[in-house]
């Protein structure tokens, strides 16, 4: 596993769009599924600019589901889903698809931006993490220092992008009525 976490890290830094694109989606769609996006990052001992795009595939899904899902959930939901996990929306897109689409739209356009004009760094124990109890941004931090640049590049990156690209995707989707209100709804005891 750790040899294909060194191809992975190698091939993002000798095609890094097509590359930031791909770890960005595998990662963003596992951290939403039942799989441990952290234990993949761990396994694959992945580094680098690598390990950042995961970060941000990650982030997308996170704070994608946060901005998309607050009409139906509220603050608790945008916590939940922010810093909390996507997974929680699983039983939303069994139902419904096509509510992951905003999330991974903007992981596969905001990692190639990343990797292509203002490359960043991380480690395998934050690229997996994404939002969660900010993890990602704790271990980029740690990975390239506490400088402005970094600041800017993890509230660019793992926070405005995802956001407003998941946001704007959501409303396309939502006025075409293939997302309803109500599609990304949490359950919680009251409704089980």
């Amino acid at each position: 596993m750790a040899s294909i976490g060194e191809f992975i890290t190698f091939s993002t830094a000798q095609q890094p769009l097509l590359m930031g694109i791909l770890v960005a989606l595998v990662f963003g769609v596992t951290l939403s599924s039942p799989v441990s996006s952290a234990a993949l990052a761990l396994m694959l001992n992945i580094e680098g600019t690598a390990a950042a795009a995961a970060t941000i595939g990650c982030c997308c899904h996170m704070v994608g589901f946060a901005v998309t899902s607050y009409g139906d959930n509220g603050i608790q939901g945008l916590i939940a889903n922010g810093i909390g996990t996507s997974k929680i929306q699983i039983p939303n897109y069994m139902r419904n698809p096509f509510i992951l689409v905003p999330p991974v739209l903007a992981s596969i356009i905001t990692a190639p931006l990343m990797t292509m004009f203002w490359p960043m760094q991380n480690v395998a124990a934050g690229a997996g993490m994404g939002t969660s109890g900010f993890v990602g941004q704790i271990m980029t931090i740690k990975t390239m220092g506490s400088s402005l640049t970094t600041w800017l590049q993890i509230g660019l990156f793992h926070f405005l992008l995802p956001g407003l690209i998941s946001y704007f995707v959501y409303r396309l989707m939502k006025n075409a009525q293939i997302i309803k209100p109500g599609d990304q709804q949490i359950m919680t005891g009251e409704r089980i």
